[in-house]
């Protein structure tokens, strides 16, 4: 389970076997279920999360009980509540497994002890952070200056494995639209594909 964070790690920065070690032993995995849900609005976040197998959706449920898709986190991503996480405050979010999947977990005392001792550790999270930020300010100005049309277009050349994973109307939610736009959207680049 360690082995595709540790490919992660090392692909982007030096560790020292003992490093690894460190990480590993501080790592908590954990085995969820289809719809289980790792977080719940209302609780405090007690975990920074990083999917070894599966697939997670971090959403909120709106007022009149509908859900607005966050993000989707495959293999080899990251997912949690960063400020319920940091604070200890009570979280908005959910994040849930949509399919069988395996999480390993770090508190963040954890986290805290292993960026102070580990060099490496604290660059990879800088990086980490710079592109969590850069990602959700390309979101915010699509959300605002996009057509429909970009943005499913946009959807489908970052995460072309998600269209076969992710039900249609959570794909929407996630773009913003209502399904019916996104069915006409689709079945329009259909037919200008035949």
């Amino acid at each position: 389970m360690f082995d595709r964070l540790e490919a992660l790690l090392t692909a982007q920065h030096s560790f020292t076997p003992e490093e690894l070690q460190e990480i590993n032993s501080r790592t908590l995995v954990r085995k969820v279920r289809r719809k289980q849900l790792l977080l719940q609005e209302g609780e405090i976040c007690q975990y920074k999360m990083f999917v070894a197998e599966g697939l997670l959706k971090t959403y909120y449920i709106k007022d009149d009980g509908s859900e607005h898709i966050l993000g989707f986190a495959t293999e080899g991503s990251w997912t949690t509540d960063g400020q319920s996480l940091k604070n200890q405050t009570v979280s908005k979010l959910n994040i849930e497994a949509m399919e069988d999947s395996v999480v390993l977990l770090w508190t963040h005392e954890h986290i805290s002890h292993l960026v102070k001792t580990i060099p490496g550790l604290k660059a990879y999270t800088q990086d980490l952070i710079s592109r969590s930020l850069y990602s959700s300010y390309e979101r915010i100005l699509s959300n605002i200056s996009a057509t429909s049309e970009e943005k499913y277009q946009e959807f489908v050349n970052k995460f072309p494995d998600l269209l076969n994973r992710v039900p249609l109307h959570l794909i929407a939610s996630f773009l913003g639209v209502s399904r019916e736009t996104l069915s006409r959207i689709r079945h329009a680049q259909m037919k200008q594909s035949h």
